[in-house]
């Protein structure tokens, strides 16, 4: 990173010359170089909803409005299987551990379980109010939890798809669900301003975190499920005691808007928040210090913020068709992802972090290279 760095200098000092000799300053976009992707994955008839690699890197799964998801080879982007059978478009789909097998949850009130080598249908999840925005196989995959827009989530058996509980407790619609790191606990966010944490075998209420002012829009927990951090509609992150449900710590003040998504550094030492007013902010995680703001003037909501597996890198992806990428340290903006012809919905670090994946409202899903030398896997 060193070289980096000093090119980064150099690059400060020709650009104040500019500014000097009156010089018009560049835009966020001009300022930072475009990327282009290595692979787009194109098949999908309507929006693509969400993109993710398979455990180890070797395949890709897409989930779309055109009620399908499909997998592909992550190498060559060939089509490997389309999942039928949803009646409505599907919001997004998930591997498991081992890629044996995929979830996806649709907007037709269900979840299905599907074999990830043949295609069949293992089992559908039904009894939902409304439609599913998300569901996720535990880190053990011995459970998956579906997440309706409606106050009441379900507990399902992640091999057989049986119904485990229903995770009744919240006063508003759910908004987010994941599991700690050993399976062993289970957090929602509602729009009832809190979080609740559950027993993730049983589906049992465990604690329920109070403090938000408005709506929780996502929930997180650290490397080794001590510490849940969330954001809200109230302008904040907060990181709160997973044993006792205390608040330990509120991240105020860095945004204007509602605070959309965020997740702890890979270290558990800074968390990140992205807003609604289309910037991100890195915090110390103990201290509560503002250390980054990221602003790539983007024109519209953020839809992902989030760290590499080292914690080197940022990635940001917005409705306004692009995404880009930061050094999470210095706060330079790395390179800018911007052939989407539409919304970028969804976007994720590779397994190994040399590579990114969009899912873009223009019905295609990009694998982007990462620029050499800006991870410590490359180093």
């Amino acid at each position: 990173m060193a070289q980096h760095a000093r090119g980064i200098a150099s690059a400060a000092v020709a650009f104040s010359l500019l500014l000097a000799l009156g010089a018009t300053a560049p835009s966020a976009e001009e300022a930072t170089p475009k990327l282009a992707s290595s692979l787009t994955l194109k098949g999908h008839t309507a929006d693509v909803w969400s993109a993710t690699f398979s455990p180890n890197g070797s395949r890709i799964l897409t989930a779309s409005a055109d009620r399908t998801a499909r997998v592909w080879d992550a190498k060559s982007g060939d089509l490997l299987l389309t999942l039928t059978g949803h009646e409505e478009g599907v919001r997004h789909a998930a591997f498991n551990a081992d890629a044996s097998l995929v979830v996806t949850a649709s907007r037709d009130m269900t979840a299905r379980l599907w074999d990830a080598k043949t295609g069949r249908e293992i089992a559908v999840l039904g009894g939902h109010e409304q439609m599913l925005e998300q569901a996720e196989f535990s880190p053990d995959g011995a459970r998956v939890v579906t997440v309706p827009h409606a106050n009441t989530g379900k507990l399902w058996d992640g091999k057989t798809g049986q119904l485990i509980a229903d995770l009744a407790g919240h006063e508003g619609y759910m908004t987010w669900a994941a599991f700690s790191p050993d399976s062993r606990l289970l957090v929602t966010a509602s729009a009832d301003k809190t979080a609740r944490i559950w027993d993730a075998a049983t589906g049992k209420p465990v604690l329920t975190l109070n403090g938000h002012t408005s709506l929780v829009s996502s929930a997180t927990f650290n490397s080794d499920g001590a510490r849940i951090f969330t954001t809200s509609s109230d302008k904040t992150g907060r990181i709160w005691d997973t044993k006792t449900g205390e608040q330990i710590r509120a991240f105020a003040g860095g945004h204007t808007r509602a605070v959309l998504r965020g997740e702890f550094s890979p270290d558990d030492r800074r968390v990140i928040t992205g807003g609604a007013d289309r910037i991100a902010n890195v915090w110390d995680a103990e201290t509560g210090e503002k250390l980054l703001t990221l602003d790539g003037k983007h024109r519209r909501n953020l839809s992902t913020a989030m760290f590499s597996a080292d914690g080197t890198l940022v990635l940001i992806s917005c409705h306004d068709s692009s995404a880009r990428l930061w050094d999470s340290t210095t706060g330079a903006s790395i390179a800018w992802l911007a052939e989407h012809g539409k919304a970028v919905e969804a976007a994720e670090f590779s397994p190994d972090g040399r590579q990114v994946i969009t899912a873009s409202f223009d019905g295609t899903a990009k694998v982007w290279d990462l620029p050499l030398g800006t991870t410590n896997s490359e180093k």
